[in-house]
């Protein structure tokens, strides 16, 4: 070898990196982890992994002049790392040379990266579409998040480090259930994956795409009680559509992709298994692509079915549209029918924003988060269109009263109570095909109707924006100032608790999608939400809406916002306590009891975090903050400080 060459695997130590005599230390010399130790006038470098466990031989010390392995005490020659007479488990010795200019360590030349597993793994998810992966990563999932880091470089995904393994499963879930496509979260073997699982509901119940991946523990311990040992395919049997552990012997393209293909096709969480040892083999195995392995779920109705249910609609005098998360994507088709029959269209709350407020026949929200002029326009109508709703008891579809139901999911066919027609197929379709066959209608002209229940309500909503009892401000008046400051391009994310039914009775949406957590009702949801929205819709204004007992669960999140860029605009209500839950206490004639909460300075917290943190507690001020919070650059937090009794 020549002398240029040696020469080129020389490399100086960073003069604050040497140790002092009888010391040891962790080095970070040329990318490689080196331990490099001090014997009087000898200087040792060794490779800083034991040979059983690969403990950090840096974080050792010396004793006796052996350097003894944190980990398990075995002991080896600083300088030569040979290990005491007997032994034979020796750790790799590099060259030292102290020079006038400073120490330099020889390193063998890095050999050219190996293609690996993960790697395979991930260029087959991100050729499945695979483009966002909210996590941690840790001890027992490095090797995948290393041919993650390769992608990222390549520009092929994007990585969000997030501050608990719960609000990356939220941020795939929110991601999902606005792009009806998958995002992954991503955590080690044991409690980084249990920490996932309430995240992952959110997503199973509200039918939300989502891949999730744990590291595992190597195969060897694996079921033998080791460090972290779950059985992790057993953990995730509930939640997931499908649960794989991925072998050596695995045809991991294979696996990879049939994950992504189980998420979408069974809209919920398909969930991989990767051994720590596994990620690493080596293997020049091609990525699998998606081409004839995922269908279109836009499946033309029944012409009978089509049929009975314009038969029914062709004698309806006072028909409603009711619509839920199911026709997203579908809003023109659901106007145009709505315009066809002069008929209203109440939303679900998830489904908040599907038709705006501002439409002359947009009623609102229907149910417990709804508005008088939803409930009243049902209440008088003769029948009901139901498009994509899941018919949940907080909605309160009155099953009394004929229905036809359209949807594209068998089981959400006349879930809970019977339907008078059902119509199985995509909504935009159902929607199209239905208008086909209603050349003439007797529908009356309903829109009168929607103007003056409107008229009635915002007369209300203005006695309750100027409710003042000197206690802080009404939530009435917090809705009433965003609705005006609301981005129509935003997105709006909303945590759960007495904010939450604020917002679906009073932000009048102009279209802005809402998204929650919709049948887990999970608090903590609104902001890691946030972080998913983000991603799904670059740049689109993202609006956070939450209490302060959902944030607090997830409050360190803020900072994982001001890393990334994420500039989340962040209306936090703060009524220092778990307000909904004290309401449901005093409702059950209980007495309240541990429901208050010690906070701090929202705002002040924000700016520790680096971000904008504003505060208002008198309505006269709420117009001056919500501007300020929409102009700045960066994640910003204003918190308001609300009244309690004034919802």
């Amino acid at each position: 070898m020549s002398g240029e060459i040696a020469q080129d695997r020389w490399h100086r130590v960073d003069p604050v990196d040497v140790p002092a005599d009888g010391r040891v230390r962790s080095v970070v010399v040329d990318g490689r982890s080196v331990a490099l130790a001090r014997c009087g006038a000898r200087l040792g470098a060794l490779e800083n992994h034991c040979p059983h466990q690969g403990g950090p031989l840096g974080e050792g010390s010396i004793e006796k002049g052996l350097l003894r392995c944190p980990w398990h005490g075995y002991d080896y020659d600083p300088i030569t790392g040979q290990p005491p007479e007997g032994f034979s488990d020796g750790v790799t010795a590099y060259p030292v040379d102290e020079r006038d200019d400073g120490v330099y360590v020889q390193l063998p030349v890095v050999p050219e990266q190996v293609r690996t597993v993960s790697d395979v793994l991930v260029e087959t998810l991100v050729a499945h579409g695979i483009r966002h992966v909210f996590g941690m990563v840790g001890h027992s999932n490095l090797g995948f998040a290393e041919a993650m880091r390769r992608a990222e470089e390549r520009g092929e995904l994007t990585y969000i480090g997030i501050r608990h393994e719960g609000a990356a499963a939220f941020a795939a879930s929110a991601y999902g259930k606005l792009t009806g496509r998958p995002a992954a979260c991503f955590a080690i073997a044991g409690p980084g994956s249990t920490n996932l699982l309430t995240g992952l509901y959110d997503a199973k119940l509200d039918g939300s795409p989502v891949l999730a991946i744990s590291g595992q523990v190597p195969s060897k311990v694996l079921g033998r009680g080791a460090f972290q040992d779950l059985d992790l395919t057993a953990v995730f049997k509930d939640v997931a559509v499908s649960s794989t552990a991925i072998q050596a012997g695995s045809d991991h393209a294979e696996l990879a992709g049939l994950a992504v293909k189980h998420a979408i096709d069974g809209r919920g969480v398909a969930h991989l298994v990767l051994p720590d040892e596994v990620q690493v083999l080596p293997s020049e195995s091609p990525a699998a692509t998606p081409r004839g392995r995922l269908s279109t779920r836009r499946i033309r109705p029944d012409e009978d079915a089509l049929a009975r249910a314009a038969a029914l609609i062709r004698d309806a005098r006072r028909p409603v549209m009711i619509v839920g998360h199911g026709a997203r994507g579908a809003e023109n088709d659901v106007r145009r029918l709505a315009e066809h029959l002069n008929s209203p269209v109440l939303t679900t709350f998830k489904a908040k924003g599907l038709v705006p407020d501002t439409h002359p026949l947009g009623a609102g929200v229907l149910g417990r988060s709804g508005t008088p002029v939803a409930s009243w326009l049902m209440n008088e109508s003769d029948l009901l269109i139901v498009v994509g709703a899941s018919f949940s008891n907080h909605t309160g579809i009155a099953a009394y009263m004929p229905i036809v139901q359209l949807d594209d999911d068998h089981a959400a066919i006349g879930r809970f109570d019977a339907v008078t027609v059902d119509v199985l197929g995509d909504a935009a379709l159902s929607l199209t095909a239905l208008i086909d066959q209603l050349p003439e209608v007797k529908a009356d002209d309903q829109r009168p109707d929607v103007a003056e229940r409107w008229a009635i309500w915002r007369v209300e909503k203005a006695r309750r924006v100027n409710d003042d009892r000197g206690q802080g401000v009404s939530a009435a008046a917090v809705f009433d100032t965003l609705s005006r400051h609301l981005p129509t391009d935003a997105v709006v994310t909303v945590d759960v608790g007495n904010h939450a039914y604020s917002l679906g009775r009073y932000l009048e949406s102009k279209g802005q999608p809402v998204l929650m957590s919709g049948y887990l009702g999970s608090i903590g949801f609104g902001y890691p939400a946030a972080l998913g929205a983000w991603a799904a819709a670059p740049g689109r204004p993202v609006v956070a809406v939450t209490g302060d007992g959902g944030f607090g669960q997830y409050a360190a999140e803020l900072t994982t916002a001001v890393k990334y860029g994420i500039g989340i605009k962040h209306v936090l209500l703060n009524n220092n306590a778990l307000g909904k839950i004290s309401k449901e206490q005093l409702a059950a004639d209980y007495p309240v009891w541990h429901t208050s909460l010690t906070n701090p300075d929202w705002a002040e917290y924000a700016r520790i975090c680096g971000a904008t943190g504003l505060r208002v507690d008198r309505r006269d001020d709420l117009e001056t903050a919500m501007t300020e919070l929409f102009a700045t650059t960066g994640p910003a937090l204003l918190c308001v400080e609300q009244d309690a009794e004034l919802l």
